[in-house]
């Protein structure tokens, strides 16, 4: 997800050594979230011959400063396919996906020792212990359609134990491409599935792809969120609008989300501070895919009292939502909901109901941050909200706005009606406030 542009070389050394207090305080908000989880790294094998790549390095022993644990995948497609070149060997398949033949998996082993000892060696300038593991164990694909794979291996099981003992022991665990079959000898099997397969087993929070490319290109254009269930439905009905690149990032990023994952991100490794940026700001830089859209939405806590306000202090300056105190958000913070994107609040709601006629409820707050407007956020919260009043017994949803009375009524469906709709208690604070707001209906039974 991005809101600036992309710095696509690394820095001089005075940018190297400027940073900004207020850059310390935006990651530090960030730690208490991200503190003791794991997080799996797959980095593209073309990411790794970046000249970006030093710069990421370093990014990841700052992660680990953090007390974030990090597992690294990286894949070898790039190497793979110049190595083959320069050996003038014809190759079966490049990214693992495919038949494998005895000699793609020779050039496949020899590209993987060498990027492996690369990414070492870069941990090792940065301070951190790392290792290269035989934690992952695979079987022969076997035959698909015909086609006998060969080679190529399925994840059969992954050595848990093995990974959080060197992570408990602050060491990196490298897994390579490559696994091993049931008589210990190697199979090549592609890395994003890899990703997927131990973000599973380990329990991780996020699988972050570094790409050679700005994120999930959708049509053409690069989507910067969206739910599992449309990229679901989007790779069963309409793969081509993916491009060819985003495929299997896309493939794997659903089934780490349907196995556990929370969140996939998929970012371009070749932009310096990219990672970072995308994990520790609100707008990130690259492609966020995430659970079912109402998961993202949860009863406000008092902890988000000082959120609330600060998301909403513009809004109260334009007049779009009445003054509230902290004080007085904390009073009502039962009545609130919030929506969160890779636990960040960026939007929030109001539900009220009326001991008097416990049939109306009134949706109310409606904030959604500027730049994720028009991406349906705002719709799904007023959506929530009726769902939740609908499961209390109310018949019908009211809400008042001055200026977002088009929005109620041409996306969410509501109509506009007389202010003798109001309870008795909420019609004197209509008439008392003198905002002459418009009064807007849905009936929701």
């Amino acid at each position: 997800m991005s809101n600036g542009t992309a710095q696509t070389t690394p820095p001089t050394s005075a940018q190297a050594i400027t940073i900004k207090p207020t850059d310390l305080r935006g990651i530090l908000k960030y730690v208490p979230r991200f503190q003791g989880q794991i997080f799996i790294i797959a980095i593209d094998g073309s990411i790794v011959a970046d000249e970006n790549f030093s710069n990421l390095l370093v990014d990841i022993a700052v992660l680990r400063s953090l007390g974030i644990k990090v597992v690294l995948v990286h894949g070898i497609s790039k190497q793979l396919q110049e190595l083959a070149e320069l050996r003038n060997v014809t190759i079966s398949n490049a990214d693992g996906t495919g038949a494998t033949d005895p000699a793609t998996l020779d050039i496949a082993v020899r590209a993987s020792s060498r990027i492996s000892h690369q990414i070492l060696e870069g941990l090792t300038q940065n301070a951190l212990k790392a290792v290269i593991t035989n934690a992952v164990r695979a079987v022969p694909v076997g035959i698909i359609k015909g086609i006998d794979q060969q080679l190529t291996g399925r994840v059969d099981r992954i050595d848990k134990e093995l990974l959080n003992e060197l992570i408990a022991q602050q060491v990196v665990p490298l897994v390579s491409p490559l696994a091993f079959g049931p008589d210990g000898k190697s199979l090549r099997v592609n890395s994003d599935l890899l990703a997927a397969e131990l973000a599973e087993a380990l329990h991780a929070t996020k699988i972050i792809f570094l790409t050679p490319n700005a994120g999930l290109e959708i049509d053409g254009q690069v989507r910067r969120e969206i739910s599992v269930d449309q990229l679901r439905t989007l790779l069963h009905e309409h793969p081509e609008k993916l491009n060819e690149a985003s495929r299997s990032k896309a493939a794997h990023a659903v089934k780490a989300i349907e196995t556990g994952t929370p969140r996939v991100h998929v970012v371009d490794g070749r932009v310096f501070d990219g990672l970072l940026n995308e994990i520790f700001s609100n707008e990130g830089v690259g492609s966020l895919i995430y659970g079912n859209d109402y998961q993202q939405i949860r009863k406000a806590t008092r902890r988000d009292v000082r959120l609330i306000y600060n998301l909403t202090r513009s809004a109260v300056k334009r007049e779009e939502l009445l003054h509230r105190t902290q004080e007085g958000i904390q009073k009502n913070i039962d009545h609130f909901f919030v929506f969160e994107i890779d636990e960040n609040i960026i939007a929030c709601v109001t539900l009220y109901f009326y001991a008097e006629n416990p049939k109306i409820a009134e949706v109310g707050s409606l904030y959604v941050v500027p730049f994720y407007h028009n991406r349906g956020i705002g719709k799904k919260m007023v959506e929530y909200a009726c769902l939740q009043a609908k499961e209390s017994g109310a018949k019908s949803v009211i809400a008042l706005s001055t200026q977002s009375f088009g929005f109620f009524s041409n996306t969410c469906g509501f109509e506009e009606v007389g202010k003798e709709i109001l309870p008795e208690a909420r019609l004197k604070l209509y008439d008392d406030n003198g905002r002459n707001a418009k009064v807007l209906v849905k009936h929701i039974a």
